[in-house]
């Protein structure tokens, strides 16, 4: 199981419609493929969606840093050498995503090896999850009518409404003409993106009271220290850390500091490796862990699917896992199916996804 390629391929797909949000929007999926080869001839796949706004990384970064720094750190040892890899990749700052999807490609390659699901091999506690979708800036009418066709297409239930740097009052509208058209029986939680300072989120979380959110997330700066944790001491719902947390070690400090009282998991951000170590610090700790959604593809979203419904704590909540349904096209042989508002785990070795060739020599941005 000795590894002897990392490669990194950029793509881009565009989306039939963008996400608009409060740190940002997306239009194209600038993405990369990062596939790790054995000598035996297996080869992993995952897919790592730079998010420069958020971490820094962008197409171009994730390609040269796999390329100059990663691969050759990773090259020659075994699929089993996680921990040896995970070291020898954090000798570099940063590069979340890159190194996440190196990581989620050794698992692929493993499962593939042995003959098992990555799935399983990760604990295996259900067979499916729950969807949530997300929805991005829009007038209250769109994005009412947006929830009622997920619901109508899909069967989704559960929604993220993204809010924050823009008018207070179109944010709150949008949350009750949502309420209003999907009833009381859709589960409905909020995303600022760190986009609102700390009193107007608590403006904004009384507000919205008798609208029955489930949660909220990163709603103001995580470095306004002081005012974030007046925040969550009185928020009535759990406080979610998701960019103010991208490593174990900042979901423990945001924890036990009172910043946050739950944790999205994204398995772009922190592989399954570190997703592991994220799942069991929330489950000591007490608190909830979330499936979260970096604006994957469907090749990432096989990765949050695979890791969400191996942990009894991440499978009690619905997993963010849809999004992918605004990109014009992907890169598997089989698309990803929503019904009932579930995502059932993929059959099969590793992943249990496989990559369309052809797809992937149409949208490559590189030489190849």
């Amino acid at each position: 199981m000795k590894i002897i390629e990392v490669r990194a391929i950029p793509f881009a797909i565009p989306f039939t419609k963008p996400l608009k949000f409060a740190s940002g929007e997306i239009h194209v999926a600038d993405n990369v493929l990062v596939r790790v080869t054995t000598e035996d001839g297996v080869t992993g796949v995952a897919e790592a969606p730079p998010r420069p706004y958020t971490y820094g990384e962008t197409q171009e970064s994730i390609c040269a840093v796999v390329a100059k720094l990663f691969a050759p750190a990773v090259e020659g040892l075994s699929l089993l050498d996680r921990e040896q890899v995970r070291a020898r990749l954090t000798r570099t700052v940063g590069n979340p995503t890159a190194k996440a999807a190196i990581d989620m490609a050794m698992w692929d390659a493993w499962g593939k090896t042995v003959g098992q699901s990555v799935h399983g091999l990760l604990g295996g506690f259900t067979d499916r999850l729950r969807v949530s979708h997300m929805l991005g800036f829009d007038a209250p009418d769109v994005v009412a009518q947006q929830a009622v066709e997920m619901r109508e297409l899909y069967g989704i239930t559960s929604f993220k409404v993204k809010v924050g740097r823009r008018p207070i009052a179109l944010d709150v509208a949008v949350c009750r003409r949502l309420r209003e058209v999907v009833g009381d029986d859709v589960e409905l939680y909020l995303d600022g993106n760190r986009g609102w300072t700390a009193a107007e989120a608590a403006d904004v979380v009384h507000r919205l009271t008798d609208v029955g959110l489930s949660r909220v997330e990163e709603l103001c700066p995580a470095d306004d220290v002081l005012g974030r944790r007046w925040l969550v001491a009185q928020c009535p719902v759990p406080f979610v850390a998701d960019e103010s947390a991208p490593t174990p070690a900042d979901v423990t400090r945001e924890i036990l500091a009172g910043a946050a009282t739950a944790v999205s998991i994204k398995t772009a951000r922190t592989g399954f490796s570190d997703s592991l170590r994220v799942a069991h610090l929330a489950e000591g700790l007490g608190v909830e862990a979330v499936i979260g959604n970096q604006i994957d593809g469907q090749v990432g979203t096989a990765c949050s699917l695979a890791f969400g419904a191996s942990q009894a704590t991440t499978a009690r909540t619905a997993a963010e896992l849809s999004n992918y349904l605004d990109m014009s096209d992907d890169l598997l042989t089989e698309p990803l199916r929503i019904a009932d508002g579930e995502m059932r785990v993929l059959p099969g070795a590793g992943l249990g996804i496989d990559i369309d060739e052809d797809k992937l020599a149409r949208y490559r941005v590189d030489a190849g």
